[in-house]
């Protein structure tokens, strides 16, 4: 009968799974600082079966990917502070915040360790890139819709995103609340002149006709 029928419930126990799951990674790559850990000690920390995991994400790097993005994303813009310059300073901040934490940075420093330089793992961080597309093209739009002039998508990555993700893979500082401000307001001041803009990184169409040019 169908009253009798049996539905998935939201929160069941596949979302208890993977909220265990990620639990575990998180606090391991916390301890860890990115060092390797096993599926194993995962499933261990999780309460879970090893071959519940491989069934679910079915390699390391497929849950790793998933749990560095959903952490790399937990700073998203949803705040509409009235201005782009506050946006844009209150996103920058909690992006600081996420990275200058021990699983933001060992995160990152995993996902970058973790994705090989191949087709697939250049297609894994451009589906990691759309998330932050998405959620950064939100406010530009807002700010366009005020009247404001926003700078681009890659002005945003490339000026704000960028030094903070280098100073996280290859310094041993820590980005601040107030570097990522002032970042930003480099980023205005350069799309307020008009003539500073940052240029956007993606092959042209002459490029597209040369082999290798993308790679570049």
């Amino acid at each position: 009968m169908m009253g009798n029928e049996r539905r998935p419930r939201p929160g069941g126990r596949a979302a208890r799974v993977r909220r265990a799951v990620h639990q575990a990674v998180e606090d391991l790559l916390a301890e860890h600082q990115g060092a390797s850990f096993t599926l194993a000690e995962v499933a261990a920390r999780a309460g879970v079966h090893a071959t519940s995991i491989y069934r679910r994400w079915g390699s390391w790097q497929a849950l790793l990917l998933d749990v560095a993005v959903e952490l790399l994303n937990r700073d998203r813009p949803t705040d509409d502070t009235g201005s782009l310059g506050g946006d844009l300073r209150a996103w920058a901040s909690a992006a600081a915040r996420s990275l200058a934490g021990p699983s933001g940075r060992a995160s990152l420093r995993a996902l970058a360790a973790a994705l090989p330089d191949s087709a697939d793992g250049r297609r894994e961080r451009a589906g990691y890139l759309q998330q932050r597309r998405e959620k950064i093209q939100d406010m530009l739009d807002r700010a366009a819709a005020r009247g404001e002039r926003p700078p681009t998508f890659y002005e945003v990555t490339l000026g704000v995103l960028a030094p903070m993700y280098f100073q996280v893979l290859f310094d041993d500082s820590l980005p601040s609340e107030e570097y990522a401000c002032w970042l930003v307001d480099e980023v205005l001041a350069r799309t307020v002149r008009q003539d500073g803009s940052l240029p956007d990184p993606r092959p042209s169409a002459a490029d597209l006709g040369h082999p290798g040019a993308a790679e570049v």
